[in-house]
């Protein structure tokens, strides 16, 4: 492949860093990962936006989340047709071989994915439209989010872009339970659903209450 180049030096001192005292202060620990395989407690349903760091805030080690991140943290709808879903096939091997007991749906502020789903339903983003669009596409999920936040008639727009961050998570904690191993498992008491949003910019984090529909400060 003669595009692939070697890594940045930068990056390349920094590994080097790591090695020399994380990795040599728990050759241990690492070790017995290896060896032993992967027990997660939680699975996390995270953005790929590199604002969001899941294992600093909650101060995970090595071994503690199972992570998957992508585009507005969003899952989509059950759909077992055989094409390539990276987000599907993740939660089904988190919840049938990993056997997590915790699932979390992890939203933030200032969401880019978001605001791209905001303007294209909302008319500002034809490009996202196209069928050659795979954000547009991906963000079609999110379609049902940005018609329950219209219908709250906000006047302010960034709060409705908030809202629909939040609505991000509740619509994937919906989809989530369309999945008959995720539902099976809730229904029998092996597993728990978490709907999360973090403010980036204040370090807050709130949980989705069910019984109010409400995010709450945690």
């Amino acid at each position: 492949m003669e595009y692939a180049k070697p890594l940045p030096n930068y990056l390349a001192k920094r590994y080097q860093g790591w090695k020399a005292t994380s990795y040599a202060d728990n050759k241990v620990w690492y070790r017995h990962l290896a060896e032993e395989g992967q027990r997660p407690r939680a699975m996390v349903i995270s953005c790929c936006d590199s604002r969001v760091h899941v294992t600093s805030i909650f101060g995970a080690d090595q071994g503690e989340f199972f992570i998957h991140r992508n585009i507005a943290n969003l899952v989509p709808p059950y759909a077992p047709d055989g094409d390539h879903h990276g987000t599907s096939a993740a939660l089904e091997f988190a919840v049938t071989s990993l056997k997590v007991a915790h699932l979390i749906v992890l939203g933030h502020s200032n969401c880019g994915g978001v605001n791209g789903c905001y303007d294209m339903c909302s008319g500002q983003a034809p490009e996202l439209e196209k069928k050659s669009s795979f954000v547009g596409r991906w963000m079609d999920i999110l379609r049902p989010g940005y018609n329950r936040v219209k219908d709250m008639n906000l006047d302010d727009e960034a709060e409705a872009r908030r809202q629909l961050e939040k609505a991000a998570v509740v619509i994937s904690l919906e989809n989530l339970l369309t999945f008959p191993f995720v539902k099976s498992a809730v229904e029998g008491e092996t597993l728990s659903l978490h709907g999360l949003w973090h403010d980036i910019g204040e370090g807050g984090l709130q949980n989705y209450d069910p019984e109010t529909d409400m995010f709450v400060d945690v």
